[in-house]
């Protein structure tokens, strides 16, 4: 009988030279996070933690499109649409504490991010102490589109970065380039993807100081001429009034962000806002205990979520059909009981 292949890891890690290393590799789908990734880190980080011939650890995604471009929600729908509420707890509570052990991992924790980085693509890099974005890098956190939310632990970051850059990301999903990334807080290096093989050379080789030799300094944030005006209209305080603030900025900029914000899903806008109002207030472990008892309502009780994933993932026909259907409807009391349970 001819031999055939065992099925590559979706998540390889191992041991080089001074480093652990994981690569994501589901470049398919574009890196996207599935249970067995995911299990795949917690057990990486538990044998390097106290390891101590690995100096550092070296994250990078496979197929040169993508680092990672979130979570697997798909396959989190399909467990909400069944019922299935232990596999959505499994996937987000182990996702989160994911996100927690890379915090406190105790040594260098160096992302390689090179093509799209979305939602839990930023969970597993930006609470690792060097993010290195290059000039084919996109960043984004589009999760009021599929009426979802800020999480892995972005809850605590977000409230974070300079002015109302955090919140602005947040509500639109705003695509960010790599040198945004590193203006607005997100990344920590700027290098060009032509460095990267010899960057990680001299990573595996536990050179950590390469990290500043071979990055440069960041160009001008694609954002910057908007800058006051995010702040000005963003930081107003509420929805209802970042949208007055947006109606009354009357540029062509505003007008997009106010298109964006109109296709979203209302309620995902309010849960984010108060999300993060809250998350500024708290510490990681805190954000993620409360990002863990959201999903349980927002996936699970909320038709939105299904409904969202449904339009821009399964179908993709975007045209998703919300409840409430506009931003007037929010009941804001309701939405205040989604943070009591």
């Amino acid at each position: 009988m001819p031999m055939t292949e065992a099925p590559e890891s979706s998540l390889i890690a191992t041991h080089e030279g001074a480093a652990g290393t994981i690569l994501m590799n589901r470049p398919k789908a574009l890196n996207a996070l599935n249970q067995d990734m995911i299990r795949g880190f917690a057990a990486a980080i538990a044998d390097w933690r106290h390891d101590a011939s690995v100096k550092l650890a070296l994250l990078e995604g496979a197929g040169g499109r993508a680092f990672c471009a979130g979570g697997d929600v798909r396959a989190v729908r399909a467990a909400a649409v069944a019922g299935d509420r232990a596999a959505v707890e499994a996937f987000f509570s182990e996702e989160y504490a994911v996100n927690a052990g890379i915090a406190d991992f105790g040594k260098p924790w160096v992302s390689l991010i090179d093509g799209v980085c979305m939602g839990g693509g930023i969970g597993v890099s930006v609470h690792g102490s060097h993010r290195i974005v290059t000039n084919h890098a996109m960043f984004a956190m589009p999760e009021t589109a599929i009426a979802l939310f800020p999480d892995v632990g972005t809850s605590f970051v977000l409230p974070r970065l300079p002015g109302a850059l955090g919140i602005w990301l947040a509500l639109t999903g705003a695509r960010l380039n790599g040198t945004d990334a590193v203006h607005a807080g997100l990344a920590t290096h700027f290098t060009t993807r032509e460095a990267l093989p010899a960057l990680r050379a001299a990573l595996i080789a536990g050179d950590i100081g390469a990290v500043a030799r071979f990055c440069e300094a960041a160009p001008e944030a694609s954002f910057a001429p908007h800058r006051a005006a995010i702040d000005r209209c963003f930081g107003a305080g509420s929805i209802p009034a970042i949208l007055a603030a947006l109606e009354a900025e009357g540029t062509d900029w505003a007008r997009e962000q106010l298109g964006v914000l109109h296709h979203a899903s209302p309620t995902s806008l309010f849960v984010t806002h108060e999300l993060l109002s809250r998350g500024a207030k708290r510490d990681l472990a805190g954000c993620l205990a409360m990002e863990l008892a959201l999903t349980r309502v927002v996936v699970n009780d909320h038709p939105d979520f299904r409904e969202g994933v449904r339009a821009v993932l399964v179908d993709k026909d975007h045209k998703p059909k919300w409840q409430p259907a506009n931003i007037a409807a929010v009941d804001q009391a309701a939405i205040q009981a989604m943070f009591k349970v």
